[in-house]
Order: structure tokens, then sequence, then C-alpha cells
């Protein structure tokens, strides 16, 4: 035994020798693991601004130090030479990824540590000590010779609130630079009205809104009350450093379990999992240090190797140039020493909190208001899986199959916020997309929908299972309970049975599955399937398929398909009664009166909704044509038809042509199909010719580009020597078309300059006149008539609108779909081209910089060669658009901008507000038209129910939602600010959600009655539907023309590439944009001018 350890020792000398030569060790908080593609909030369907939890790779065995992923269990140390008292409370410290327990090294083995994050994950990027445990895969050949690349791994998403930081003198200083100056003398006929701000706040609340039949409502807030506690701030610094909520928290909980009663004085504080830790009171301490040991619990060893305490380490060439050498010697855990050192930092402001709710102070204490939000998620991100601000478990609900290898979780949303009633909770139920926790085989054979062992896989496969695998972490099961975990970054692009590595410096090779067999005792079946390519990019390792197992609880943050997004609506999909219901559970469930952590800090939350004052208000009249039969109407519940009605004002389409690219529809079901259609133009209103230019036309799908150019150009040929323009195209497609639909869509928009109506192949044969009616609708839109008008527009009663020229701006930004790490980010403006009616909108799109949410060509300037400095951007040419249009400049504007955070407020007004100020300069000198700047939001987690779901004057009886036109303003709003709550649509299924509306800037001094009766009555006149929408028209618009721009990009082939973000600057107005890194965003192709000034997006 002697001779052995003797061995051992010169071995490991010579190791270190070769190491010390060789390598330069990584430095502490690096790690080994591929970095992974991270995303930015907000979004689609399942899309909501949440990131997908990142997690750390498997230590691989070298002989430098090692690195790993894993939870750990351990004990620690003080510095000071104070004996360790163990804790006796019930209220063990507790965090997600973190029930850590032990007691000192010293003292004996440490006691178990769980990683608890249901996905596997912990720490990433930790040193410990050496590891001895079995290699279960080997390096790529490529880079046998090379030293492995180490790089540090993005921070993961940390479930602690965002905190805004805003200087307030800066921002004062920069609204007064917004404001208006007195120049009432400047513009002919105009009074200006007087800055909205002089400070850095938003506008104040002007009163509350009377109008409008008052009810009472239900909404999902509960009560929070006001701590009466001395608030501490900690900083907290961990070292090594960790980019890794898990092990940070892991290290905390430690601590706490270790010290809470000793050296803490007793305190249970909470943490939010980076750099900052909280308490209800001081510590006894202002700075100290302490060393904390956890021990990774993957080193755990099965029966076999427990009874020989052995394991072998294979060395490989690729890092040592020591021939694969087989040491005998006993097993060694590893260890993770962290040194933790905590200071007083501040104490959080309570005073100043209950001094803003109060409404006594403009700014709302975010250190204060984060405290207690982090307090109130300590005890469910020890319970479940935290997503941003929500929390999902499959233990919260049943498990839904939505195919393709994914599941839903139900959960929940939680948040903490001012508002007039006080602190209030708001609850939300929740539901998003996990990967199931499937053996890898039968993941592939699921996403392909076929048995992967039957045929080899097609180039077209490989290239489907890479981008659904790619980020996602597994685990081998090859080991017993050596389940170690790796996170996936390829495929091979050759079979398992071809691939080979080099197990010597003579370059002797041996087959994976030689290598597998020989030293696992393992015979791989799937020889044909690649393998995965895992941990390192820059040294590849490969793991065959059925050796792993996806980790669960990894959220699938990518974009769902059509079958998966319906599957997910239905799981999500509640009446009002049962969501009611369900928060209530959830609430009674969390139990926050025995929360260990509210009950340190004093929190208590009420478990009753919060009862509301709301008012419905009374839909507005709409005017049609007078050569109808019903000249006008007043909406019923949020909804009419066009039955006995004209539109107002009816375009006109006398030449047309029709393409059918469904070779399931004849040509005779194409033709009848068309003449129905038509039929029902000329019955709605519109001068529609019956019949086509030319017979339709059948073609298949591929040939969409020669066929589309070469009908445009013969109808052209016959139309022009008439001096007549081809006006309308429809077009006939497969119900599933790809990217047909698409290349239609921007051939015709930014290329022919062709308004087009595309049909799907199930509504030929359906024919419903509802269907033909819709349609109907958005063709008159799109060639330039209007649907219909409010009749207070006609009789100009509209406040602040129908006085003097108003223009309405709708504005948004579509970010891509998470895993489209090349597509850039689309802005569109749009703007009401008609007044009084504001009912026309014409549109504008552009490429910028992906995720940058400010739109960057609201103004721009440039130099062209010829004319010198040119101002330009989309708010000028939208402003130039109005005037042409009614021959009037405007003298108000009204800017809903959709799709902006609360932390982003400060930052979009700012910017976009001097935007608009620019381009109006640029017009006229001096021309300043008063400004009212209001964000419309979605994607909050408000709900209002009916306070008695029988009271049909308050209840939609068919959905058992409140009425359309229901509005708060009052208890759930914000503290002082202009905000309110309006549901001004009928809720067909599931729970309505109110649109929140909050002005930022207000220079027409809207009253709060003025300002909610305009927005709901703009809700009525939608032009694709007879029924109220839930947002109003102009930011609606914006979405889908920045959705429709999407189809005007080339589609990009490559499998990779990503644009870098950062403030961007043009060349002009087709010139290509540079982003941070030099990084050019591409621009999109202008749309035709025939095109902008028509409702082309409907």
């Amino acid at each position: 035994m002697n001779n052995s350890k003797n061995i051992y020792l010169l071995h490991l000398a010579a190791l270190t020798m070769v190491k010390n030569k060789r390598y330069a060790p990584p430095s502490a908080g690096e790690s080994s693991e591929t970095k992974e593609a991270t995303r930015a909030p907000g979004q689609g369907l399942s899309q909501r601004v949440e990131r997908a939890q990142q997690h750390g790779d498997g230590g691989r065995v070298h002989a430098n130090t090692q690195y790993s992923q894993q939870g750990a269990r351990g004990g620690g140390r003080y510095q000071d030479p104070i004996p360790h008292q163990p804790s006796n409370d019930p209220a063990k410290y507790q965090a997600h990824g973190c029930y850590g327990r032990g007691g000192p090294r010293q003292r004996g083995t440490p006691r178990p540590y769980h990683d608890g994050r249901r996905s596997g994950s912990g720490g990433r990027g930790v040193p410990t000590t050496t590891s001895v445990t079995l290699p279960e895969l080997h390096q790529a050949p490529q880079v046998h010779h090379q030293v492995p690349v180490v790089t540090p791994s993005p921070p993961e998403t940390c479930s602690s609130s965002l905190h805004v930081e805003v200087n307030t003198g800066q921002v004062q200083l920069q609204f007064q630079q917004l404001a208006i100056p007195d120049q009432s003398s400047s513009i002919q006929g105009m009074q200006l009205a007087p800055p909205s701000s002089k400070s850095g706040r938003f506008p104040m609340r002007p009163g509350k809104g009377t109008s409008g039949s008052r009810c009472i409502v239900k909404a999902n807030h509960f009560s929070a009350e006001l701590p009466d506690k001395d608030l501490h701030q900690y900083d907290v610094s961990i070292s090594p450093d960790v980019p890794s909520c898990g092990v940070n928290r892991a290290v905390i909980g430690e601590l706490v379990t270790l010290y809470r009663q000793s050296h803490l004085g007793g305190r249970l504080p909470a943490y939010d999992g980076r750099k900052s830790l909280y308490t209800a009171g001081p510590l006894p301490f202002t700075t100290r240090t302490f060393e904390i040991v956890l021990q990774d619990e993957e080193d755990r060893i099965g029966g076999a190797q427990v009874a020989q305490r052995y394991a072998i380490l294979d060395i490989f060439v690729t890092c040592y140039s020591v021939c694969s050498l087989l040491i005998y010697l006993p097993v060694v855990r590893r260890e993770k020493h962290f040194m933790v050192v905590i200071k007083f930092a501040a104490r959080a402001d309570l005073h100043h909190l209950a001094m803003f709710l109060a409404g006594k102070l403009p700014d709302a204490p975010q250190d204060a208001i984060q405290v207690l939000d982090i307090v109130l998620r300590e005890l469910p991100t020890a319970r479940y899986s935290p997503v941003a601000r929500s929390f999902y478990s499959p233990n919260l609900g049943t498990r839904q199959q939505l195919g393709d290898g994914l599941e839903s979780w139900r959960g929940f949303y939680q948040s903490i916020r001012p508002t007039q009633m006080g602190l209030s909770l708001n609850i939300d139920m929740s539901s998003t997309a996990f990967i199931e926790p499937l053996p890898v085989i039968d993941f592939v054979a699921q996403l392909l929908n076929r048995n992967v062992s039957i045929r080899p896989l097609s180039d077209a496969d490989r290239v489907k299972i890479k981008k659904a695998l790619r980020g996602v972490k597994v685990e081998v099961t090859h080991r017993g309970n050596m389940r170690r975990k790796y996170r996936i970054f390829g495929l091979t692009s050759q079979a398992t049975r071809e691939l080979t590595f080099p197990i010597d410096d003579h370059g002797t090779m041996k087959t994976v599955i030689l290598y597998f067999q020989e030293t696992y005792g393992f015979n791989i079946q799937h020889t044909t399937l690649p393998c995965l390519q895992v941990g390192n990019p820059q040294k590849p390792n490969y793991l065959p398929m059925e050796v792993c197992k996806i980790v669960e609880g990894q959220r699938y943050s990518k974009r769902l398909n059509d079958k998966q997004i319906t599957a997910l609506l239905k799981v999500t999909c509640q009446r009002p009664q049962q969501r009611e219901l369900d928060i209530l559970q959830t609430v009674n469930h969390n139990a926050y009166h025995e929360d260990p952590y509210a009950q340190e800090f004093g929190i208590r939350i009420d478990e009753r909704l919060a009862l509301v004052e709301a008012r419905v208000l009374p839909p507005p009249r709409l005017k049609y044509h007078d050569s109808g039969r019903e000249k006008d109407v007043l909406p019923r519940i949020g909804q009419w038809n066009m039955r006995n009605k004209k539109m107002v004002n009816g375009g006109r389409v006398n030449d047309w042509i029709c393409i059918n690219f469904s070779r399931n529809v004849p040509d005779s079901a194409a033709t009848s199909f068309c003449r129905q259609l038509a039929e029902m133009c000329q019955i709605s209103g519109m001068d529609f010719s019956i019949d086509p230019l030319f017979p339709p036309l059948t073609t298949r799908p591929e040939n969409v580009e020669r066929a589309l150019r070469s009908r445009y150009q013969d109808a052209m040929n016959a139309l022009k020597p008439l001096g007549r323009q081809l006006d309308l195209l429809i077009v006939v497609l497969p119900d599933n078309n790809g990217s047909l639909y698409g290349n239609i869509k921007r051939i015709c928009e930014t290329d022919l300059g062709l308004a087009s109506q595309c049909c799907l192949t199930k509504h030929v044969y359906k024919r419903s006149p509802q269907y033909f009616a819709n349609v109907a609708l958005k063709i008159n839109v799109k060639v330039g008539g209007r649907n219909t008008v409010l009749v207070d527009a006609l009789s100009r009663r509209i406040p602040l609108v129908s006085d003097r020229p108003t223009i309405i701006f709708g504005a948004d930004v579509s970010h891509p779909h998470p895993g489209e790490d090349s597509s850039p980010s689309i802005a569109a403006v749009v703007a009401s081209q008609d007044w009084p009616e504001v009912t026309k909108y014409a549109g504008l799109v552009s490429a910028q910089t992906r995720r940058q949410e400010l739109i960057q060509d609201l103004f721009k300037v440039w130099q062209d060669p010829q004319r010198g400095t040119v101002t330009g951007g989309m708010v000028k040419e939208l402003l130039i658009s109005f005037r042409r249009s009614t021959g009037q400049k405007p003298q108000r504007i009204i800017f809903y901008r959709d799709g902006v955070s609360e932390g982003q407020f400060y930052q979009v007004l700012l910017y976009e507000l001097d935007a608009i100020r620019k381009a109006c300069a640029s017009l006229e000198p001096n021309y300043q038209p008063p400004v009212t700047f209001v964000v419309v939001q979605k994607r909050h987690h408000t709900r209002l129910f009916a306070n008695n779901h029988n009271d049909q004057r308050s209840v939609d009886g068919k959905s058992g939602n409140i009425l359309p036109g229901t509005v708060v303003d009052s208890k759930i709003c914000h503290p002082t600010e202009f905000d309110f709550y309006l549901c001004s649509h009928a809720g067909i299924q599931g729970t309505s959600r109110p649109a929140h509306y909050h002005v930022l800037w207000d220079e027409n001094k809207f009253t709060a009655d003025g300002l909610q009766t305009l927005t709901n009555n703009l809700c009525y006149t939608y032009a694709r539907c007879t029924r109220s929408v839930s947002v109003v028209p102009p930011a609606y618009y914006a979405h889908l023309a920045a959705f429709r721009a999407r189809f005007y990009m080339e589609p990009d082939t490559s499998d990779g590439g990503s644009v870098a973000s950062g403030v961007t600057t043009s060349r002009g107005p087709t010139g290509a944009r540079r982003a941070a890194g030099n990084v050019a965003v591409k621009p999109l192709p202008d749309l035709k001018e025939n095109v902008k000034r028509v409702m082309f997006y409907c």
C-alpha cells in the first residue's frame, strides 16, 4: 500500500509540474460551460419578458482545478474565534437552490445539502479541490492539443425585483428642456397649454372620473400592511465570484443556518441572490467575514464503488501529454470554499414610502419597495421554480402535454405595488411551457413524430433537433447514481458509429462505441444517430443520445408553434369565477400569515380580494352611410353587426385579380368564392366590380414571386393605356402555407405597391356570410375607405380633439422571438390622417437594434451629398402626410405608446418626446403643438371581477366577465399619477384583461373623464371587426404594422449569429443602421407610396 501511495504521489507531482509548466489555471469564477444565449422581456404569448433559467455545466475531468454546476452540502468557519452555536429556530433559511444544512467542517461530516432546484441547477464556475471520478465522454479530436478555453458564464436571472435608479436632478433638467417655452405669439391662432410639469414628475391625477354608471368590482390585489420595522441593507461579497444565484443562495443559506443565532443576532435575512441582503433591524456588526464550505453531493458514489472506495481516473493526453494512466486512489469529495463579506450599506426608508403612499411625496422609494418584494419572494423561491416574477411547479396543477416534448406547468405571479390603498400584493394565475424530463431519444421521437431508429435523420431533422436541444441541460444515465449534468450546444455531423478519438500520442484512435463498451460496459444501440455536443464549444465533448435524460424544470423560452399555443391557451383559459377562486386558493395555500420571512419583517397580507369602485362608460354611437336602412348604431355589450348598414365611406375597386395557390381549390371554386366576396363588398357599400380583370390564376406556392410579378405586369399592360391602376389582389392560400403569406405581403407592399387580401382554403368552402362581411371591412380600409365614424366626431363634440386639428399617433416596437438571434427589432408608428373623423391611420415601419425599446427613427438627421443636412423620420413624415390629407397642420398631438414597462417610462418619454419636438421644429420654426403622451400596457396581471357574478347589470351573461367600458381610476391605481384601467372590450373566452393607461406627459390638460371617454370611444372604431377592442386602435394598428414588417426581412438561413445592442445612428432614410460593436442592422425595404397612405396592415 505504501508503494501505491508513493506511486500516486510521484504521479501527482509529475502532473503538477506539467500543469504548471504548460497551463495557466483559470481565474476564480470562470466556468468551462458554454455561454448560453440570453433573452430579454417581453413578447409572444408565452411571451411575456421572462428569461429561461441558466444552469451550470458539469465538472469535466482535468488534473487542474475542477468546476461544477451542482448544489453542495457543507459547513463553514467564521473568521472570529467564536464557537458555533447551532440554531434551534424552526424557521430555517430556505431559498431556491438552497436547503443548506450542516455545521463547521471540523465538527464532523456535514449534513446533506440539496440543490433544491427542480431543474437540477445550481452554481457553476465554482473552483473546487481535485475531483477523482470516471470520465464519461471524450474530448473532440480537433482540439486535443489545446488548452481548455474557459469563459465566464452569463449571470443567472435572479428572482428579485428590479431596482430602477433615476437621477432626479438630471431628469428634472431634461423635463424642463422638453417643456414648451412661452411662444403663444409664434403660431397663428393657437394658444399653447402650459407645460405639464417643470419637475421630474409625471402628471398628477386631475381628479377622478365621474362619467358612467357606478358599480363595485373585485381586483386581484391584496392589501399589504406596511411593516413597523427598521429595515437595513447589507452589501454581500462572495469570493470566488460566482455568476449563479443558485450557488449564492446556497452559500448564504449555509451561513444563516450556521450563524443565525450566534453572529446574526437571531435575524432571518432576506437575500436577493446577488449583492444585497436585508434584515429587519441591525446586525450586531458593521462588517464581518465568514468562511463557508459547501460540499458537492454529486460526488456521492454508488454501492460497488463504496465497497471498494476506489475510483478510476483517466488522464487524457489532450490535457497533459501523459499516456493514459489508471490510478487507484481513495475517493475525494469536492469541497467548495467561499469567503463571504457582509457590510452595512444603508437603511431602507419606510417613512418615505409611507409619505409617498399618502400622496405627500412625489417619488416612490424603490429601495424600500424592493426590500418588501424580496422578502415576500423568499419562501416561494425556495418551494417552486421562479421565472421572472412568477413561480411554477408540477405540484401546483396538472401537467398538460403541449406536444413536441413540451408540457405546461401551472403557477402564480406575485408582485408588491404601491397603490392608492397603500401597498398591494398583486397575485394572478399563470402557466408556461417546460421541457418534458424525457430520455433524449424519446424527446427526439416526439419532436419528429416518428420512431428515430427506423430510418436515418435527414438534414432538416438535424436542424430541427439542434434548434430544439440547444441550451437544454441533460443528465447522464449510464453511471448509476453519478448523474452528472451538461448543457447541449450542438450535434455531431457524424453518426455515433463513425465517431473516433485519439487515445495516445501516437494517434491511436478508438471509437465512441468501443470506449463506452470497455469503460462502462454500455452497448450503444442507436448507432446511426448523432452524438450530443456538450460543455464548451471550443472543446466539445460527445455524449450518445441514449445515455442522456433531460433535466426536469427547464422552462422552454423559444417560440411555440401554433399547435402548442392552442394547447397552452386551452390550459390558461379560465372563466372569471374559476380564476377568482384559484387566486384565492393560491393566497390561502401560500399562507402569508405563517411565512417566517413575512413574520420576521412584520408584513401582513389581507387574504381578501380588494373591493374597488368602478364605472361603466356608455358606448358611443357609430355613424354609417345614409343610404343604408340603419344610418347609425348604438353597440350593445361591445358589439354590433353590418346588417342593414353600409360603410360610411366605401372604397372603390374597379380592377382586381385573383391568384390561387391551393391545389385543393379548383378554378371553379375560386371563381365562385371571389364572386361572392365581391357581392358582399357591394352590399356593404363599396364600389366594387363583380368580375375580375382576368380569370383566377392557379399556380404552386414555390412560384409565388414569378406568378405575382407576371400577373401584375399583365394587368398593368392592359390597364396603363386606359390610365387606370390595379386596385386589389385576392389570394387563395393553403391552410398550412408556411412562408407563403409573408412572401406575398412583402412583394405586394414593398415592390408592386398593391393592396392584397389573403383567404384560406377552409373559408373558400365554408363561405360564411359573417366571414365575407369581415373581409369586406378589411378590403375597404386597404383601398382607402372608412367603415364607420364616431357620431361625436362628425358633430365636433369630442373634447380636446374636435376643437382644433388633432393628430393621434400610435407606436409600438416588436422584438424578435427567443431563438431568432439575428433578427432586429421592428418599430412601427401610425397616425390619423383625417380630422375631425380620426379614423384613417397611415403607418410607417423601421428596423432597429435588437431589443432596443426606444424608437430610433421618430426623428433623424443625416448628410446628403447634394442637399447637405437633411432631417426626416417617421413623425415628420406622418405630420406632412396629415397636412396633405386635411389641408391643415396638427395643432394638438395625442401619442399612444404601446409596450413600455414601468422601468422604462422616464427613458422612453425623454427620448421620444424630444424626437417629437425636433420633428415639429424641423417643419416650421417655433412649431410646437402641445403633446399628450400616454403609455398603454397589456402585459400586466391586474384582473377585475364582478362583485356579484349573478348581477346582470355589471356582468356579461355569456362570458361572466365585467362589461365593456368598465373603468377604474381609484384604489388599485397609482397613489398620485394619472393612470387608469379600462376594460373596453367584451371578453369572449377566459377572463378579460383590462388595458392600463398611464399618462407620462400632458400639455393638453385632459380631465380624467375626457381621456377615459376618448380612449373608450376610439376602441369602437377598430376597422377589422364590428366589436370594441381591448386596446386603443392606434396602438393596436402599430402592433399590427410592426408584426407585418417582419415579413419584409429576407429570411435568415444561418443557424446562429446575433445583433449587438446599443445606441444606433442612421446614415440616411434607407441607410444601414450601426449598433454598438459596429454591427449593421439591415434596413427594411421601403413601402410604396400608395401603400403608406392606406391601412395596409389590416
